[in-house]
């Protein structure tokens, strides 16, 4: 650092920038230098989210054209569930001898239907027997049974059905819960008594 001659004190650090930005032409060359940098700095920064932006994008649509041929048939597949209804009730009001033979062959194209359509992505939601779930259950009626467990499915109306991990028909059933207690009705007998 040097002092300055007249004052004798030494620079401040306004002197030394002072000293160090240059005057005049060359003055205008570094402020344009700082704009040029501040402006690629703004055009890297839009370069990063833009790039960003499309990266999503393209995860986006690739996500969506997976979803696509996943369920891309769910359409086809739920118009024809109505037919599998109708041939699994052929099957169980189909129970004289006269008729064994349509039962046979409607219980293989029942079969050959549910083979096909496994091949698909289509199952069955398995009910009766198993615990109630309101994400592949619909629940029709409540019925008291001492014999089960509360809150199991004990009937099923309709089957369910699923399409890879997705429920495109939840299954109809019935939901047991246990009876009312014979004590509470007995003690509301005893007081009607009471009361007479």
């Amino acid at each position: 650092m040097h002092e300055d001659w007249n004052s004798g004190e030494p620079p401040t650090a306004d002197d030394e920038m002072r000293e160090q930005q240059p005057a005049g032409p060359e003055a205008a060359t570094v402020n344009e230098t700082h704009g040029l940098k501040a402006e690629l700095q703004e055009a890297n920064d839009k370069y990063l989210r833009l790039y960003a932006e499309f990266e999503n994008y393209k995860k986006r649509v690739s996500r969506d054209k997976e979803e696509l041929i996943k369920y891309g048939n769910e359409r086809l597949l739920t118009e024809l569930l109505p037919v599998v209804d109708h041939l699994e009730m052929a099957l169980k009001h189909g129970s004289d001898d006269v008729s064994q033979g349509l039962i046979q062959g409607v219980e293989i194209t029942l079969r050959e239907l549910k083979k096909t359509l496994g091949k698909f992505g289509l199952t069955e939601i398995e009910s009766e027997g198993k615990s109630f779930d309101p994400l592949i259950h619909h629940a029709m009626a409540q019925v008291e049974r001492q014999d089960v467990d509360e809150n199991m499915v004990v009937e099923e109306y309709r089957r369910g059905f699923m399409l890879n991990d997705k429920v495109i028909r939840a299954a109809m059933v019935a939901v047991s819960k246990k009876p009312v207690h014979e004590e509470s009705s007995e003690k509301d007998i005893y007081s009607e008594e009471e009361e007479q």
